[in-house]
């Protein structure tokens, strides 16, 4: 718990800000996103955006030596997918984009789940369920809940539903660095874990497979696969923990109810 940095009101106000402006980010996108466009269009689009329209600043580019200011991972590949203007989105393609935006010294971290033209029927189902499992994480968020409580909310959602979790990635703290502690597994025993408090900021982002958790680190260092090549989803956001619950600091419009 030591290590662990609890925000105050002030510095969460800066966080709700960052948020806010990365939701614009996906907003924007979803307005551009379509098939023929490379990956690398989509992440020259969101860097314009988020230097150009927010004034902020794209936190992943520069970062461990990354290029680029977001990930799109396609299909079987699980997380860090790199862009590229060779790779071309096509109807059918499930592609997740990962964006990190800092403003005002704070960072916000989130990723949304894209369905290019006509999505078959499983592949939606895989989408809508990790988005579902995402969110029965986020829902154990409270004071005096566990980690552990995070990750089996997670696990037993996505099992229950014939998916595996992938265990090499993980949530995590997020503030002034992208990286903070703790680290949040997407499994887990209830109970179990670091004890939440009031002013933690971290990021819930289940990996979930079609099939089987094993994935591969692909020869450019970066690009994450499914080692049987089926189809993997993602979703993420920052959340805080409040008084009373939690809150999302990265909510999308669409998902004010």
């Amino acid at each position: 718990m030591d290590d662990v940095k609890l925000k105050n009101p002030a510095e969460l106000a800066v966080m709700r800000e960052a948020g806010r402006l990365l939701a614009l980010v996906f907003h924007y996108l979803d307005t551009q996103m379509k098939a023929g466009m490379s990956t690398m269009d989509v992440n020259d689009l969101a860097e314009r955006y988020i230097v150009d329209e927010l004034d902020s600043r794209p936190a992943s580019k520069g970062q461990y030596g990354y290029q680029y200011t977001l990930n799109t991972s396609v299909n079987h590949v699980v997380c860090h997918g790199v862009p590229a203007e060779t790779q071309i989105l096509r109807s059918g393609d499930i592609v997740n984009v990962d964006i990190t935006l800092e403003k005002g010294g704070f960072i916000a971290d989130s990723s949304k789940m894209y369905m290019i033209g006509e999505v078959a029927p499983l592949a939606k189902r895989l989408v809508d369920k990790t988005y579902e499992a995402m969110w029965e994480g986020i829902r154990a968020v409270k004071p005096g809940a566990t980690l552990g409580d995070i990750g089996h909310a997670i696990q037993r959602h996505a099992q229950s539903n014939g998916y595996s979790i992938v265990r090499e990635y993980c949530g995590h703290g997020i503030g002034r660095e992208m990286h903070e502690d703790p680290q949040v597994l997407h499994y887990g025993q209830p109970g179990k874990g670091l004890v939440l408090k009031e002013g933690m900021t971290f990021t819930i982002e289940p990996m979930v497979n079609q099939g089987r958790a094993k994935v591969k680190t692909k020869k450019d260092g970066w690009t994450v696969v499914t080692s049987d090549k089926k189809l993997s989803a993602q979703w993420e956001h920052t959340i805080a923990v409040t008084s009373e619950g939690f809150e999302v600091l990265t909510l999308r419009e669409e998902e004010r109810v």
